[in-house]
This record gives C-alpha cells, sequence and structure tokens, in this order.
C-alpha cells in the first residue's frame, strides 16, 4: 500500500493535476491500494483567508478574492475536461463556492471571523482541489472516491491547544478509510474536534494528514509531491553548490525541518518515524528526479555533515549576574515566564560557571520577552544579583546537522577554524548529547557566507 501526498506548492494548475495522473497510473502498477491526500491548489488558501478577512472588515471586497478564484478554477477544469465533463464538475464547484459565499457574506454582516468560521473558510480550498482531481481520475478511467475527512480528531491539551489525539486518529482513520475500494481522495489538514467542530491543520497539514493515514492504515512507504527535486544540503538561494541529499534518517529529517529547511514539517514526520514507514519527497513537475528518501536506515555517507540549514531573524537576550551561581530555579523562572508570554524558546546556552544564561528565539517576540523578563527578575535586578540584560537583533542560528557526526572527534574544531577563518563572530553555541546537532548563533548579514563557508568545509 502507498500513500501518496501533493502539497500546495506541487498543485499549481491543470499540468499538475495532469502529472498527478501519471504518478497515480505509475503507482498503480506496483501497489494494490492507494490513498491520495490533497492540499489545496497553490495559493487558494490564502486567497480565501485575505477573503475572510477583507469581509470580517465590513467590506465587499471579498467578492473580488472570490470571483478571481472562481475564474481560476473554471479555467483549469475547462483546460481538464472535454465538454461532455465540464458541467458535472462545474456544478460540483460551484455548490461549494455557493456554500462559501453565504459563509462569507455571514461574516461581512456581523464584521466578525471567529477562528472557528475560519477554519471553516479554508477547508474549501482542499475540498475543491479533492473534487477536481477525483473527477480527473474518474475521466480518466480510474475508479476514485473523495473523502473530506478521514478522521484525523483533535483535543485540547493542558495549555489550550489543540493537538492530534494519535490512538483516537488512528481508529478513526481506519473505520473511515480501512474498507474503502479503488483509489481514495482525502482532502489534506482536515480534522474534527472532540465537539464535532471541523477544524484545519497549519498550511502544510496535508503532510501531516498522509503520515497520519500512513501509520493508521500500515502503508509501506508514502511519497510526498512537492515543487522541489528534494531535501537539499543547503539553501540554494544561498549556497550555489548546494545539491539533492538522497538519503536522510528521521532524526536528520526532522533536525534540518526544525531548522528551515525547505521539506515536510517535522511534526508530519512522528508518524511515520514511528511506524517505521519510509518517506519519499520528489518533484511534481519532474517525475523523472529520484528526489529524497528519509526512513530508519539511510545508505550512510562519507562525510559528517549531512546538510546545513539556518533560522533568521532571531534575537538572542543574555541575563548575567553573580548572584545566579548556585542559586537553584534561576533558569526554571526564566523558561516559565517566557512560556507565560508565548515565546518560543529555540535555542539556548548556559555556561557551567553559571554566571550567564544565553536565550535565543524569533526576531518578532524579543520585545515582550525582555520586558516580561525583566518584570520577573526585578528583585534580582534591584539585589544587585543580575547586573545585566543584553538584547541582541538581527541575529541568526545555523544549525550543522547529520548523525555521522556521532562519536567523530574533530568536528567542533574544523567547524568552528572554518568559520574563524572566514572571520565569522559566533555569539553562542549550542550542541546536544545526541551530538546529531551543532547550532551556534551570527549576525543576519554573516549568514549566507557562514552557509557557504560551512558547505564547503565539510560537503564539497
Amino acid at each position: 500500500m502507498k500513500v501518496l501526498s501533493f502539497g500546495e506548492q506541487a498543485l499549481k494548475d491543470a499540468n499538475s493535476i495532469r502529472s498527478l495522473h501519471q504518478v497515480v497510473i505509475r503507482a498503480a502498477e506496483e501497489t494494490d491500494r492507494l490513498v491520495l491526500v490533497t492540499a489545496s491548489l497553490q495559493g487558494v488558501r490564502d486567497a480565501l483567508a485575505e477573503a475572510a478577512g477583507r469581509a470580517a472588515g465590513g467590506s465587499g471586497g471579498y467578492m473580488e478574492r472570490m470571483e478571481a478564484i472562481q475564474e481560476r478554477i473554471l479555467e483549469i477544469i475547462r483546460s481538464l475536461f472535454g465538454p461532455r465533463d465540464q458541467s458535472g464538475v462545474i456544478t460540483a464547484v460551484q455548490i461549494l463556492l455557493n456554500d462559501l459565499e453565504d459563509i462569507l457574506h455571514g461574516v461581512q454582516l456581523i464584521g466578525e471571523c471567529s477562528p472557528r468560521t475560519l477554519d471553516l473558510v479554508l477547508s474549501f480550498a482542499t475540498r475543491i482541489s479533492c473534487i477536481l482531481v477525483s473527477r480527473y481520475l474518474s475521466v480518466e478511467g480510474i475508479e476514485a472516491q473523495t473523502e473530506e475527512n478521514p478522521g484525523i480528531l483533535l483535543r485540547v491539551n493542558p495549555h489550550g491547544m489543540l493537538q492530534v489525539d494519535y490512538q483516537a486518529s488512528y481508529q478513526a482513520i481506519a473505520d473511515s478509510l480501512g474498507t474503502g475500494k479503488g483509489i481514495q481522495v482525502v482532502a489534506g489538514g482536515i480534522a474534527g474536534t472532540e465537539q464535532g467542530a471541523l477544524a484545519v491543520l497549519q498550511a502544510d497539514g496535508g503532510d501531516l494528514s498522509a503520515s497520519l493515514v500512513a501509520a493508521a492504515l500500515g502503508a509501506e512507504i508514502i511519497e510526498m509531491w512537492t515543487g522541489l527535486d528534494g531535501v537539499t544540503s543547503a539553501d540554494p538561494d544561498y549556497v550555489s553548490e548546494a545539491f539533492v541529499i538522497s538519503e536522510l534518517s528521521y532524526q536528520e529529517a526532522m533536525e534540518l525541518s526544525f531548522f528551515g529547511a525547505r521539506m515536510i514539517h517535522s511534526q508530519s514526520l512522528v508518524p511515520a518515524m514511528e511506524a517505521g514507514i519510509p518517506i519519499h519527497i520528489r518533484n511534481l513537475e519532474r517525475l523523472e528526479n529520484p528526489g529524497t528518501r528519509i526512513c530508519s536506515d539511510p545508505q550512510r555517507r562519507q562525510t559528517a555533515i549531512v546538510g546545513i540549514a539556518s533560522i533568521e531573524p532571531v534575537a538572542l537576550v543574555n541575563i548575567e549576574g553573580g548572584g545566579m551561581v548556585g542559586v537553584p530555579g534561576i533558569a526554571a523562572r526564566i523558561f516559565a515566564t517566557l512560556a507565560r508570554t508565548s515565546v518560543n524558546i529555540i535555542m539556548i546556552s548556559q555556561a557551567s560557571s553559571e554566571h550567564s544564561i544565553c536565550v535565543v528565539f524569533r526576531q518578532q517576540e524579543a520585545d515582550s520577552a525582555l520586558e516580561a523578563l525583566r518584570e520577573e527578575l526585578a528583585p534580582e535586578i534591584r539585589a544587585k544579583q543580575i547586573q545585566n540584560f543584553d538584547l541582541r537583533k538581527d541575529l541568526a542560528i545555523l544549525a550543522a546537522i547529520g548523525e555521522n557526526m556521532r562519536g567523530t572527534p574533530g568536528i567542533s574544531g574544523k567547524l568552528f577554524s572554518a568559520l574563524g577563518a572566514a572571520g565569522i563572530n559566533i555569539l553562542a553555541i549550542a550542541q546536544g548529547s545526541s551530538e546529531t546537532n551543532i547550532s551556534f548563533v551570527i549576525g543576519k548579514a554573516e549568514e549566507a557566507k557562514a552557509l557557504k563557508t560551512v558547505h564547503r568545509a565539510f560537503l564539497v
């Protein structure tokens, strides 16, 4: 069994759906069972979010966005289907668009778009693409059934946020899709809550849907079709020598994804990793390219580092004070304060002397983080136990990643020697005990230079 996921960056136009058809033909020759998970057409989800925002503002301008979406979809239908088949597809899509217009009109009347309503609006993006894909496959002689909600269930966690209930979702997916015939086309990123309300996952939620479906049904492989040739060794916008990595371990892929590599979201890897299902990332525009395989036993490489990724812009707060040395609970208070302020800590570094703690987070969170920390640690500041709060902005985190670094001496020395020879100043360093990731903070202006330097030192 295969699960095929088609992401938003891949589904651009009628030609993308034709390429999808070719992928399905090839896959059907290799397996007895196929499930397709489709995202929205590229840009439609964003256009619907904009339309909802306009409607909530009381503006009739949302109709302009709706008309543009409708015309684009009609153009795709006219390209894909002959005159005899067009009317049925147009009718099915038009029913959805009419419902969507009614919802947006209601949003305009009340001048508000609640999170639940926005999820409902965004769901139409994938529901429409599902219809286009399933109808086109049917016209081409491939039996296909549409499933808008495969049974993914979200529950509220102790922090008040919705998150996937994995076990309940697996059971619901098995009940929903387990007895299906032919090819099932699933709307990616659509889920439900305990109260029965519709919910929509993040923009790349189709990949998570595919991973959950594969784990629930015991698939042998997940193919994720994107607009990229695979996972690259570095961002090709910065490093011209970057190349597609043929194989990665789950851990390497998760690290690269977290640090901004162009691939799938790290959360989408979890169900596949736990079930031991390989993920194959490929380019829908270039079917001949082999892509990147993510699995538990990748072919071992000669290089210690498999790839380099970066996050920017970030900010760094360095908290210094002799009064912190040997005092229990300071770090806990810092982390708890930032959590209450909804600041996500990306990286931390602390010297063994305990004289300073360095915390790194997204730059847009810097001012609120600094204000919260000053308030929380005001008694220590007055008592001169903390002498300094140093905030630095316009920074970047670079991460050198690879499982071959584990137990290999000299990697850090080679890395920092190369950066030093290039005149790049390092502000903070962090390395976990797993030895698969070395992260360091530099000025954002030196990001491109640092990526090129590390890539040439280890991967050329």
